[in-house]
């Protein structure tokens, strides 16, 4: 039943006057949100958001994390090669008869860089980018595979006269076998190799733990010097 207005109390009256304007504000709200779309729900957003302030990662702990990879072998190659060896038995001056070892051998050689020598220097980080300068790659290791290398022949001369030093021969040979494989793994720019794939191992290992752009800078290797 419908109460005549003429009826209600004075603060009835102002309690429905109240009520109606608040609808109304209500509306114009709604209309005004529903008018201006994501620019309304962006402020709204802004009130209640948080900017966290930009934090800069000290070069040391870059360090370390790279350093936990101590030798970082980056290149290994397998020669074959072939190695003479020989030994006189002389009279005075004069040779007698002259003792010959052919030598088949099977080296490897392992070039990379050794993150040990990485120092604080080295790394540069700022809001945007870290920069790294890497040691130069070095042979880290050589070695011959005695389970595929063997004497392919072994030839006292003439009645046998030459000495029998076949140990000794096959050290030699062995010796001469490192060096080889050495010369032959730097006139193929291992070392060159070696530093590319660096680059790429830690340029990966950093952008997996970093927000920041990664430079690394390789240095010129100097230490692969081939014997003559």
């Amino acid at each position: 039943m419908k109460i005549p207005q003429s009826n209600l109390t004075f603060k009835q009256q102002l309690l429905l006057w109240s009520v109606g304007g608040i609808n109304i504000i209500i509306l114009i709200l709604l209309l005004s949100l529903w008018r201006t779309g994501d620019r309304a729900l962006n402020f709204i957003g802004n009130l209640f958001s948080f900017s966290a302030p930009v934090s800069i990662e000290p070069s040391a702990p870059i360090v370390a994390k790279i350093r936990n990879i101590q030798e970082l072998s980056t290149t290994v190659q397998t020669i074959e090669t072939v190695v003479p060896a020989s030994a006189e038995r002389r009279l005075g001056d004069f040779p007698v008869a002259t003792t010959r070892l052919l030598y088949i051998a099977r080296g490897e050689i392992r070039a990379g860089v050794d993150l040990a020598e990485l120092t604080d220097a080295d790394v540069r980080v700022t809001e945007n980018k870290i920069e790294i300068d890497l040691p130069p790659a070095k042979i880290l290791d050589s070695k011959i595979d005695v389970n595929h290398s063997r004497v392919y022949d072994y030839n006292r001369g003439f009645l046998n006269l030459g000495p029998d030093v076949a140990p000794q021969l096959q050290t030699l040979a062995q010796r001469e076998t490192l060096i080889e494989i050495v010369n032959t793994a730097c006139s193929e720019n291992i070392l060159e190799q070696a530093n590319i794939k660096a680059k790429t191992a830690i340029t990966q290992l950093l952008n997996s733990t970093s927000e920041q752009k990664i430079v690394v800078n390789t240095t010129k290797p100097n230490d692969c010097k081939i014997t003559e």
